[in-house]
């Protein structure tokens, strides 16, 4: 288990950090394979990722902050993780606009990740999210802050499929494509921090096929760019 920071593939004090974090989870997950898992230790080392750095250019504003329903956007999204059966660890993604949109996460006691570097991609902020999961975690569940149609049933079934096979991806097929929301297990943390510009968590889909799990989800096809994108008397 002892590797260099550059077989790790780390290329700054983040990348490098999270690296040696996913070697470790890689680790324990080597010594757990073909072991049956308890179904409450899965859940209970699940880690939520929700991704809302973006600077919105196509919006015109902040879209984080649009009126959904009677509700900013993002705290509308933050609305579904607590229904979820169990509580778990959620990490909310800011970068653009970030200073606005913290009091929203700070009112759900959820943590903050602040990624300087939002405007690099969305690779960027999957690796930011991912740098404060916990050191047990086994699975993280990223999802963005812009599908807000996605409920918490949406997620549960996510949940509940990755609980079966924690050892697989579980995405939302939608669309005829497969994406986020998606868990991913931890033996592909690294992986995932290692992605780079705007290509985010879906490259993994393409990379593992025979380790996906697709969970039909028609909700998770809208999400918010402009706003015309933006859902009129549709959801409550």
């Amino acid at each position: 288990m002892h590797r260099s920071v550059f077989e790790l593939g780390g290329r700054d004090p983040a990348s490098i950090a999270l690296a040696i974090v996913a070697e470790i989870q890689a680790h324990l997950h080597g010594k757990r394979h073909g072991q049956a898992l308890d179904r409450n230790t899965a859940a209970s080392s699940l880690h939520v990722v929700l991704l809302a750095a973006g600077s919105s250019s196509r919006f015109g504003s902040p879209k984080q902050l649009a009126d959904i329903a009677g509700r900013p956007m993002l705290a509308r999204t933050l609305d579904t993780v607590p229904q979820l059966e169990r509580r778990h660890p959620v990490t909310v993604v800011l970068g653009a606009d970030g200073e606005l949109l913290e009091p929203l996460v700070r009112n759900v006691s959820a943590h903050v990740a602040f990624n300087p570097d939002h405007a690099q991609g969305m690779a960027s902020s999957i690796r930011a999210g991912l740098a404060h999961a916990p050191f047990d975690v086994r699975g993280a569940l990223i999802a963005l802050a812009d599908q807000v149609a996605v409920t918490a049933d949406d997620l549960r079934q996510l949940v509940l499929r990755w609980e079966q096979q924690p050892d697989h991806i579980v995405a939302a097929m939608y669309d005829d494509t497969i994406g986020v929301p998606a868990i991913f297990p931890a033996d592909l943390f690294r992986e995932l921090a290692e992605l780079t510009g705007d290509r985010g968590a879906r490259v993994l889909l393409s990379r593992y096929p025979e380790r996906v799990i697709g969970v039909p989800m028609p909700s998770a096809a809208q999400d918010i760019d402009t706003p015309g994108d933006l859902p009129v008397g549709t959801l409550s």
